[in-house]
């Protein structure tokens, strides 16, 4: 009776070990780069900082110029108003500025965007999902998006005027 209780044991722990070992190989292995240059920008759908609505997928047909930052982030906040200089050229060829804030409450970033006269979309990410899936490591992070909503460059770090307007260029729709 004692040796079939410690086969079974045995088995059961063997089985557990099997199940936990498969789940951690998983989880190490996955493909962690899905969303790279050429595969097709997540959908999300995120409020805006005037309580609307943005769904990226609603932007097919436009360039998009999805930017990643925070308040606190002196690299974004000296960014902001190339891209907003940017964002009134390029707004009549059909490319779209989405910034999109980490984080943080309506009150913080509102006084940012009057301070700085802002007028591009700021999406609200409170929850960190559309950051966690894009996968943001550090800010500013910008993806371009064309008009068939594939990613064509990934940029992480701080840009230049120049750099904005160059990089908005490149997604004008034809």
């Amino acid at each position: 009776m004692k040796k079939k209780r410690l086969i079974i044991r045995t088995m059961i722990l063997i089985l557990l070990l099997s199940a936990v070992g498969y789940a951690l190989y998983g989880n190490f292995t996955k493909d962690r780069s899905s969303i790279k240059v050429g595969s097709t920008a997540p959908d999300f759908v995120l409020e805006t900082l005037d309580g609307g609505k943005v769904k990226l997928s609603d932007l097919r047909g436009k360039g998009v110029f999805l930017n990643f930052w925070g308040t606190w982030c002196k690299p974004c906040e000296k960014e902001m108003p190339y891209m907003e200089k940017a964002y009134k050229i390029f707004k009549d060829k059909n490319v779209e500025i989405l910034a999109v804030n980490i984080t943080e409450s309506n009150l913080a970033v509102s006084t940012f965007v009057n301070e700085r006269n802002l007028t591009f979309p700021i999406l609200m990410d409170k929850k960190n999902q559309v950051t966690q899936h894009y996968q943001i490591g550090p800010i500013p992070t910008t993806y371009l998006i064309d008009e068939n909503g594939k990613i064509t460059k990934i940029i992480t770090g701080s840009m230049t005027q120049e750099n904005v307007l160059e990089y908005m260029s490149t997604i004008v729709p034809e």
